[in-house]
């Protein structure tokens, strides 16, 4: 009698899949699976250079600015409260931000051709990102030089960083009838023509500068920076389905101040609080009194000094409303990263190349060793991260962004990178970090090196001709004054503290940098 069969309930009978069932499956998941890593893909990054910009933003403090795009940035990534260039003029800071070294490896010439015979296997940062699959673009100001007939022209741009040449925009800064009729003028003097040389618009495509301040009644896509903004759009447009790396860099509030009217109509001059101090540091030596020289006997309408008051709150009023104008651009910008729906897998990282002195110490520019050349925005928004809307007082330098950047994007930073990634501080502002900022710069026949800690900022000047011959100290403490109102260097109280400070300025060369 055959055997029967045991009776096993239909709930818990498993039939096994034929081979072909099998197979149709695993093809399945397969898909599947690959679908979604097609899904992921490296996060985008969106680099904003800012010409000139101090953190003269109403998300660091100052009120008087209309900045609320920008602001809207940092409210949704991190604020860095005490980040400083390496190099306080325009090309050097750019050229130690981007290859993420110190000036004193890069050498006196920062032009990149420069830097690369001096470095042979030197990697870029937009490179970086370029070797590892991303389209590299940049509008405008990015390496030092904007224009493309006229200043330093491409000499310092870098076709190794880039998937295809950047755009350079026409160096016109002038449009009201008094502004065109000075630039004329201006221009024949320059070109040793007094027909001007080339006809009535030749001066459009030289550096010319006129007046220092001019509101025209026209639209934002008539100045650079306007135009500039559409073609970063559409950009955006053509890169939407692949990783990109795109530099944008703005060219004001660099002078001379020239912004639509409508961005100075949004101040009122009259109100605009007078810059403080307004006089040296006591006890500062000579050597660190001297400007960059950008404004004085440059522009046609600020040739007197003293300046008045009217043309101080003039060149205030200026710089507000070119500081304003660039945050409406950045607000456009932002806008359609928004729209193409890219904003959440792009990093966004918005910088200033160097401070600026809107006539406090009775300067005007860049180019000095105080804490208002040195001292930069910065703000970081990224994916995924736990801080949003903190401000960081921790110390970070210009040559950390590089490293960062890379951490970021999780891409290996380069041999020979000279900063420290700050992605910690993006989770956790407040955790401990680098104890000192660096800055130096060349000026005339002196150097000047400084050392920026919490507290306190050391600078000591030295001839260019001959190094170990120290032509000026100065001290300053910060707990005492937001800003350096006496030099305290000399003094035998704080004897004990300049040995300690020299000595870590002395120990801070690459590659014992902390």
């Amino acid at each position: 009698m055959p055997q029967s069969r045991p009776v096993v309930s239909a709930g818990t009978t498993k039939r096994q899949p034929s081979p072909r069932a099998r197979w149709m499956g695993a093809l399945a998941l397969f898909v599947v699976s690959a679908a979604a890593a097609a899904e992921v893909r490296p996060p985008n990054v969106l680099f904003l250079a800012v010409d000139d910009l101090r953190p003269e933003l109403v998300c660091y403090g100052r009120k008087q600015v209309i900045s609320p795009n920008i602001d809207r940035l940092a409210a949704q990534g991190v604020r860095f409260d005490r980040a400083y260039c390496q190099y306080p003029v325009c090309h050097a800071s750019r050229g130690s931000l981007l290859t993420g070294r110190r000036p004193d490896t890069l050498g006196a010439d920062f032009r990149l051709s420069a830097i690369r015979q001096r470095i042979p296997d030197l990697i870029t940062l937009p490179q970086q990102f370029k070797r590892h699959g991303y389209d590299t673009r940049s509008f405008g100001k990015i390496y030092h030089g904007s224009f493309e007939t006229a200043y330093v022209g491409r000499t310092f741009d870098d076709p190794a960083s880039w998937s295809r040449p950047g755009w350079f925009g026409s160096p016109q800064y002038y449009f009201t009838p008094r502004g065109i009729e000075v630039a004329r003028e201006v221009y024949a003097k320059k070109s040793g023509n007094k027909g001007g040389g080339g006809g009535p618009d030749a001066w459009k495509n030289a550096f010319v500068q006129g007046l220092a301040t001019e509101a025209p009644d026209v639209p934002d896509r008539t100045l650079y920076d306007g135009e500039m903004t559409e073609r970063a759009i559409a950009a955006l447009g053509q890169l939407r389905d692949r990783p990109f790396f795109l530099g944008v860099g703005y060219l004001k509030p660099h002078l001379p101040f020239v912004a639509p009217k409508k961005y100075w109509d949004l101040y009122d001059r009259a109100k605009l609080a007078m810059p403080w101090p307004n006089t040296p540091p006591r006890g500062v030596p000579e050597v660190a009194r001297r400007s960059h020289g950008e404004l004085r006997m440059q522009y046609a309408n600020m040739r007197n000094e003293p300046l008045s008051e009217a043309q101080v709150r003039e060149l205030l009023h200026g710089y507000y409303a070119c500081v304003s104008f660039i945050d409406a651009q950045i607000g456009r910008l932002l806008g359609e990263l928004d729209r193409l729906g890219l904003r959440e897998n792009t990093i966004i990282m918005l910088w200033g190349d160097n401070g600026w002195h809107l006539g406090e110490q009775d300067l005007w520019g860049k180019m000095t060793g105080f804490e208002l050349s040195a001292r930069v925005p910065l703000i970081v928004c990224a994916p995924g991260r736990k801080a949003r809307g903190a401000g960081s007082s921790a110390l970070v330098e210009f040559v950390d962004l590089f490293p960062t950047l890379c951490e970021l994007s999780g891409l290996p930073p380069p041999d020979g990178l000279e900063g420290t990634s700050f992605v910690p501080l993006l989770g956790a502002p407040d955790r401990p970090w680098k104890p000192a900022a660096f800055t130096q710069l060349v000026r005339g026949q002196a150097t000047g090196r400084s050392i920026r800690t919490e507290r306190y900022r050391f600078t000591r000047w030295t001839s260019t001709k001959a190094p170990n011959e120290i032509v000026g100290v100065e001290l300053y403490d910060y707990a005492a004054s937001p800003l350096e109102v006496e030099n305290l260097a000399g003094r035998p109280e704080h004897a004990a503290l300049e040995r300690k400070l020299a000595a870590a300025l002395d120990a801070a060369r690459p590659p014992n940098l902390p």
